[in-house]
């Protein structure tokens, strides 16, 4: 039985001393964040930075803006995220849900507690878990843990977890073993972002260069 502490402690130490802090998220607000988290769903996000830069030339970037704008408006504005369509849907219904539960105060949703906070994400149609732990860490500064592709493939790689794993198990596996520290699961899922974008490679890995090599050896 391997000591799941010291290995996850292990590989942070390696990934921060190779990467150095990541600044992640970026956003001038949690509202920003909220609305990239949406739009970063399967795209890039060099993408998404360039949909959030309509938004604010657009002087869209806003609640009341976004809730009264129509649908297909905000599609168009959005459109270098990809999916636009139904990104845009999936913003209005962000929006509406908190108009209709919190009369559009993102910081009275965002005080909450994790569980119940994050029940409610997961609630709105087109809010998965991974959307949901964004917005909850970036933008609700709660300690829950993000999971990803990347995260599932290095783990994966590295024999602590079988491919197949579900988005919650990947994430207990982290929650259960670490001290629930904000910046700490902040910085976490960034390196780990970092590792799969540059070295973890879905093809062609660079695992001869990847600095978390040797890290699960025994």
């Amino acid at each position: 039985m391997f000591d799941r502490k010291r290995i996850l402690l292990d590989l942070y130490s390696r990934l921060y001393n190779a990467f150095g802090p990541r600044h992640w998220w970026p956003g001038d607000s949690p509202f920003e964040v909220v609305v990239g988290a949406i739009l970063t769903q399967n795209t890039a996000w060099r993408n998404v930075k360039k949909a959030i830069g309509n938004l604010k030339a657009a002087g869209i970037l806003s609640p009341d803006a976004l809730q009264h704008l129509p649908v297909q408006d905000l599609a168009a504005v959005i459109r270098p995220a990809g999916y636009y369509n139904i990104k845009a849907l999936r913003l209005k219904h962000f929006w509406g849900f908190l108009f209709q539960k919190n009369g559009g105060d993102l910081d009275r949703l965002l005080a909450e507690d994790l569980d119940t906070l994050r029940g409610k994400l997961l609630s709105i149609n087109g809010i998965g878990p991974e959307t949901a732990d964004s917005i909850l860490l970036y933008a609700g500064n709660k300690p829950t843990f993000v999971v990803d592709t990347y995260t599932k493939r290095i783990l994966f790689r590295h024999r602590l977890m079988p491919e197949d794993v579900s988005y919650d198990e990947v994430r207990s596996f982290f929650m259960d073993s670490l001290e629930p520290k904000i910046a700490m699961f902040n910085e976490y899922h960034a390196l780990l972002v970092h590792l799969g974008h540059t070295f973890c490679l879905k093809k062609n890995p660079k695992c001869r260069e990847c600095p978390a090599r040797g890290w699960n050896d025994e």
